[in-house]
């Protein structure tokens, strides 16, 4: 979710209560889109980010420091030369749009008291740090924009700063009912209707406000009766209105624990939503959670592509070799020619093209079809080498498919367990994983094994039960056949690849809700982790045999249970 009209009003609020009055002690650019604001106030020292990255435009307080270029960058030096010392005015945002002004008073070179702006927005793609005077002259920026680059506006130095209005959007702070019947004009989704038509919504805010008035978002907004456009109104007017007075609630909406939106509003839309204290402290923590995401997704790219790459070949070979096999479905028919060329020959005259003999595998008359240039046993010989030739052909097939389905579905598991992978460990033991099936090639010169300190992830269920998830095929194997006891209970998605779930049951019964947070640990890192539930597997350890010779992971069992199991774990906590 990008940071809205709502999320910049919270944010706004933040730095006018902690930071106005501070001083600017240090201004440093660790990139070429960023920059880092150490303000130093009577309660003490802040760090203020501000990021114009085109794809995560941000603004945020936080304690960490950021190294520096060792040359700072003209941007950089022109807001040292001015602001260096400088104290903080004002912070303010023009009504909910998505950009905040931060006044800073100074001294300038003849020692008189002067006022400067650096202005941050926070549109996507066109974000930017704007320096500019009291007179809105921009004196500089962080990105400079060319008539050959916009033709909306341009910010180079000398230019007069204003706000573009590409999009005819009224503000949600000063709304009435008149003012609010243009969405009733628009046909199509009522929650699109209400972020089109109003500054610093974001599409998830417009769902909340159809969800708290109980009238769907996929109604068309010039389709609701006057009672329902009544009630509209009176939950936006609320809703805004606790925007207009600062009554906020940073929350972040998880899903299966991975952080999925956040807001500055209580979303009821969403069942599982975490309070923060601030907004900084939220979107330092949403953020450092999607960049593990995202760092390990990237990390894993080379390895992704790999697995991809001999899944299609594989998926191509199966398909050619089944084809084959196909073909050899017809050899038993030539076995039967030759037999009853050999039965009834006695009766085929010479240079016959074909002949009539009553089947007796299935009391039925055929026609076999000869060549008349051969003898009757010579046209037998033929049908048998034909048959013994399929015969072979369906017997190498067979053996090739089986080889081959067994390959996808070790690469299958390879993907999945790409897709589980939390950590760069993780991927070491992939990376391992690949070299030993010899889809990569070992490049230390020892030739030896890459230490790995990667282990299973560990949870606890509500009646106190470790529960144990296999994160690979290494792990799987480690999990259920040196770690697990006989009377463990052990669980995996039915037919499809997945971890290994392993109950630690200490000689003691498992109740109802162990089991099914264990299959729903199953279900969710599993191939089937999409769905709402799948089907799961289980049985006690004891009962899982891994064949000889068997691929990493691999494992078979006779007896077991199976169940259906949902794919939320949002409920079942993870040790620490």
């Amino acid at each position: 979710m990008a940071l809205d009209g709502i999320v910049i009003a919270n944010i706004r609020q933040e730095l006018e209560q902690k930071l106005t009055g501070g001083r600017l002690y240090k201004i440093a650019q660790p990139e070429s889109d960023e920059l880092l604001l150490t303000v130093k106030t009577q309660t003490g020292q802040y760090r203020l980010v501000i990021s114009a990255n085109a794809s995560l435009p941000l603004i945020y307080l936080k304690q960490e420091n950021k190294p520096s270029p060792m040359t700072a960058p003209n941007f950089c030096m022109l807001l040292r030369k001015h602001l260096n010392n400088g104290r903080i005015v004002s912070v303010t945002q023009p009504g909910l749009e998505r950009i905040i002004d931060i006044e800073v008073e100074h001294l300038n070179d003849l020692g008189d008291l002067c006022r400067k702006h650096i202005i941050a927005e926070f549109m996507g793609k066109h974000s930017n740090i704007i320096f500019c005077d009291d007179r809105q002259m921009i004196l500089d920026s962080i990105k400079h924009v060319s008539s050959q680059m916009s033709s909306v506006r341009e910010v180079l130095p000398g230019r007069t700063y204003f706000i573009p209005q590409t999009v005819d959007k009224a503000d949600p702070l000063s709304t009435d009912y008149n003012g609010f019947k243009a969405v009733y004009g628009k046909p199509m989704p009522l929650s699109k209707a209400i972020y089109t038509s109003y500054t610093g919504i974001s599409p998830s805010i417009a769902e909340e406000i159809c969800y708290e008035a109980s009238i769907s978002s996929d109604k068309p907004a010039n389709c609701l009766d006057v009672n329902e456009q009544l009630h509209l109104f009176n939950i936006f007017t609320n809703f805004f209105e606790q925007v207009k007075e600062g009554n906020f609630s940073p929350n972040i909406f998880y899903e299966n624990n991975e952080p999925k939106e956040f807001s500055s509003v209580t979303m009821t839309l969403y069942p599982e939503c975490k309070a923060f204290g601030s907004i900084s402290e939220l979107l330092h923590s949403f953020y450092s959670e999607k960049d593990k995401y995202t760092r390990i997704r990237q990390k894993s790219s080379d390895l992704r592509r790999i697995v991809s790459t001999a899944l299609e070949r594989s998926y191509k070979k199966l398909d050619i070799q089944e084809k084959q096999l196909k073909d050899t479905e017809k050899r038993d028919k030539f076995r039967i020619y030759g037999e009853l060329i050999n039965t009834y020959g006695y009766n085929i005259p010479e240079g016959a093209k074909s002949f009539k003999a009553l089947n007796y595998y299935t009391n039925e008359e055929i026609t076999i079809p000869l060549d008349p240039n051969l003898t009757p046993s010579e046209n037998a010989v033929k049908y048998f080498n034909r048959y013994n030739k399929l015969k072979r052909t369906f017997e190498a097939d067979s053996k090739l498919i089986e080889e081959t389905r067994s390959e996808i579905e070790h690469l299958e598991s390879v993907s999945t367990a790409l897709d589980i992978a939390a950590f760069e460990d993780d991927l070491v033991e992939l990376k391992e994983e690949l070299i030993e099936a010899g889809y990569i090639h070992r490049k230390t010169k020892s030739g030896k094994k890459v230490k790995v300190t990667s282990k299973p992830f560990h949870y606890i269920s509500s009646d106190g039960f470790d529960i144990y998830v296999g994160k690979n095929n290494f792990q799987n194997d480690e999990l259920t056949f040196k770690f697990a006891n006989g009377n463990d209970w052990w669980f995996h998605a039915k037919k499809m690849p997945g971890s290994h779930v392993l109950v630690r049951t200490e000689g003691k019964e498992l109740p109802d809700r162990t089991f099914e947070e264990a299959a729903s640990l199953a279900a969710y890192y599993s191939k089937g982790k999409e769905q709402d539930k799948v089907e799961i597997d289980y049985c006690l350890k004891k009962e899982v045999k891994k064949p000889a010779a068997a691929k990493p992971g691999f494992v078979v069992y006779y007896t077991n249970y199976s169940m259906m199991a949902s794919t939320d774990i949002s409920g079942i906590k993870q040790a620490e």
